[in-house]
């Protein structure tokens, strides 16, 4: 009977534990999003150096990393669910709530394939690093639709607050982000802007006098 009372007591703390490292993940994923976003378009505060937002879109990057393998892990060691480990990268394989399951292990995926991508950056080149990195905005929605399907947790307002202010944050930024497509981006961090005759700022060679008829 302790036994039981201990594992039930053992296995609410890890449903806790993953449940509210899905909630900051979500959270912080948002996050994430907007800035990728106010660095791409320039949108950010003026007091705000833009390499400086960049360099915060990274490292809260990284960062969301570590908290997705806690949420992970420990949804994966309770007990009283049946998820399985190769749910973690397999979509939708998971006995235990598989659609809800599928869609964060898609998000993870596709956040992963941005991440790699943005580590090899270099190498791949920025075509191909900007095409991928469009995926963001395929795993946020995944991502999302699993916060709100995993749990039975709405009800209760601070859960439903950061599920809304998740969604309207990214939403704005999304908006922000189409509006700004008709307009060149500013140069990405490390670039200065292209060559362009107007901007050379050597004086333009004197034309020779034209010679009397």
């Amino acid at each position: 009977m302790a036994v039981s009372a201990v594992a039930a007591t053992g296995s609410q703390g890890l449903w806790f534990l993953s449940r509210g490292s899905g909630l900051v993940l979500l959270a912080l994923f948002s996050v994430v999003v907007v800035l990728g976003v106010a660095t791409r378009t320039g949108s950010a505060p003026r007091r705000w150096p833009r390499f400086a937002v960049a360099e915060l879109h990274r490292t809260l990057s990284l960062f969301a990393v570590a908290l997705l393998v806690l949420h992970v892990v420990t949804a994966i060691l309770d007990p009283f669910v049946t998820i399985g480990w190769a749910a973690t990268v397999l979509p939708f394989a998971s006995p235990y709530r598989t659609l809800a399951i599928g869609l964060g292990t898609l998000a993870v995926d596709l956040g992963g394939a941005v991440l790699i991508t943005s580590l090899a950056r270099q190498r791949l080149g920025q075509r191909a690093w900007r095409a991928v990195h469009w995926l963001a905005y395929l795993a946020w929605p995944a991502a999302f639709l699993h916060s709100l399907t995993a749990g039975n947790d709405l009800g209760i307002w601070w859960v439903a607050l950061t599920e809304v202010a998740s969604a309207a944050a990214v939403a704005a930024a999304v908006l922000a982000r189409l509006f700004s497509r008709g307009r060149d981006g500013p140069p990405e961090p490390g670039q200065g802007p292209g060559p362009s005759r107007a901007a050379d700022p050597r004086p333009a060679p004197a034309r020779p006098p034209a010679r009397a008829a």
